[in-house]
C-alpha cells in the first residue's frame, strides 16, 4: 500500500485524495510517500552525468502577517530531455554552491556550460564552483532586459509629454504592445500603426530610439558566431553615448558588464528555457498541494513529479523511517 501511494503521489495526485480513495489520515499518505520516496529521489543513480547545468528561483511559500516570501533554486541538466536535479532552499550563492560542491569532482568537471538569467548570485555560485565552465546568459532575459528599458522610456516620455500616467487614448499607451512585439511580426498595418502612435507622441524620438535598441539587440541572435562579439562590442558603446536616454545608458552599461555571458550564447546554444518549464512543473505540484510549509516535503514531491527518478526500483526499494 505504501508503494502504491508513492507512486500515486508521485505522479501528480494530490495526498489528500489519494487518503481520501484509502480511508485513511493525510499524514499516514504523507508518512509512507517520504518513506519509500525519499530513496527514490536521493538514489545516486538518478542523476547522470551533465554537461549543461541551469539555475533559477522560483517562489516556495508566503509566510506571516505581512506574506513574507520565501524562495528556492532550482538546479537543471538544461540538455534534451530536461531533468530537475535538485532544489535549495533560497537564491543566494551558498545554497546551490554546497550542492554542487557535494557533488563529485570528476561530474563537476564534466559540466562545460552554465546557463542563467542576468543573477549576480548565480554567477558567483558558477564562479566559485565551476569555474571551468562556461556561463551562458539566456537570451529571453536579455531580451526582456531590454523591453524593459523601452517600456521604461515610454512611461516617463508619456509623463512628460501629457502630466499624467498612459490613459486609453494615449497614443504612447496604445503602442505598448506593438512596441514588444518583434519587428518581423508586425505587417505592414501594424507598423504603420506603430509609427503613427509614435509620431503623435514621442516628440524627441526616445520611445523611437529605445524601440530601435530594443530590435537591434534582438538582431545579435541572427548574427554568425565570429561576428557577435564585435556586434555586441559596438551596441553597448552606441547605448552609453551621453545624447542617450539615461534607461538606454543603463542597458549599455548592463550589456557590457554580461558581455562574454551574452555572447557565450552563440557557441553554447543552450538557455535557461529548460529550468524555466521545469519551474512550470514544479508550480503545477503546487497548486495540487494547495500550498506547502515544509521544505522537506515540497522537495520530495516535486523531485517524485520532475526529477525523473527510476520507478522500477519502487518495488524493491528498501524504505525509511519518516522523521
Amino acid at each position: 500500500a505504501g508503494r502504491w501511494m508513492t507512486g500515486q503521489v508521485g505522479h501528480g495526485r494530490p495526498v489528500s485524495a489519494v487518503a481520501g480513495e484509502l480511508g485513511c489520515d493525510w499524514h499516514t499518505v504523507m508518512d509512507a510517500v517520504i518513506a519509500y520516496g525519499t530513496p527514490l529521489v536521493d538514489d545516486p543513480a538518478r542523476i547522470g552525468e551533465v554537461t549543461a547545468l541551469g539555475l533559477d528561483e522560483t517562489l516556495f511559500v508566503r509566510t506571516g502577517a505581512w506574506k513574507r516570501r520565501s524562495w528556492v533554486t532550482s538546479i537543471v541538466d538544461v540538455t534534451k530531455p530536461a531533468q530537475l536535479l535538485d532544489v535549495v532552499e533560497g537564491r543566494t550563492a551558498k545554497a546551490p554552491s554546497d550542492w554542487l560542491e557535494a557533488r563529485p569532482k570528476a561530474w563537476r568537471d564534466g559540466i562545460s556550460w552554465a546557463a542563467m538569467d542576468l543573477s549576480g548570485p548565480y554567477r558567483k555560485t558558477f564562479n566559485d564552483s565551476l569555474p571551468d565552465a562556461t556561463q551562458v546568459a539566456d537570451p529571453f532575459h536579455v531580451i526582456k532586459l531590454a523591453n524593459t528599458r523601452l517600456d521604461e522610456v515610454r512611461r516617463r516620455v508619456q509623463h512628460d509629454t501629457l502630466g499624467h500616467r498612459g490613459h486609453r487614448d494615449d497614443p504612447l499607451y496604445r503602442s505598448r504592445r506593438l512596441l514588444t512585439k518583434g519587428h518581423e511580426r508586425l505587417d505592414d498595418a501594424g507598423e504603420a500603426k506603430l509609427l503613427g502612435f509614435l509620431d503623435a507622441g514621442d516628440p524627441k524620438g526616445e520611445v523611437r530610439m529605445a524601440w530601435h535598441a530594443k530590435e537591434t539587440l534582438r538582431g545579435l541572435y541572427d548574427q554568425p558566431a565570429e561576428e557577435a562579439d564585435g556586434y555586441l562590442t559596438d551596441l553597448a558603446a552606441n547605448l552609453v553615448d551621453r545624447e542617450m536616454s539615461p534607461e538606454l545608458r543603463q542597458l549599455g552599461r548592463t550589456l557590457r558588464r554580461w558581455h562574454h555571458e551574452i555572447v557565450a550564447w552563440h557557441q553554447a546554444q543552450i538557455s535557461n528555457g529548460p529550468t524555466e518549464a521545469t519551474n512550470s512543473l514544479i508550480k503545477l505540484i503546487k497548486r495540487i498541494g494547495f500550498g506547502f510549509r515544509r521544505f522537506r516535503n515540497y522537495r520530495l514531491r516535486v523531485l517524485l513529479y520532475a526529477g525523473r527518478p527510476n520507478w522500477d526500483r519502487l518495488a524493491t526499494v528498501t524504505p525509511i523511517t519518516p522523521p
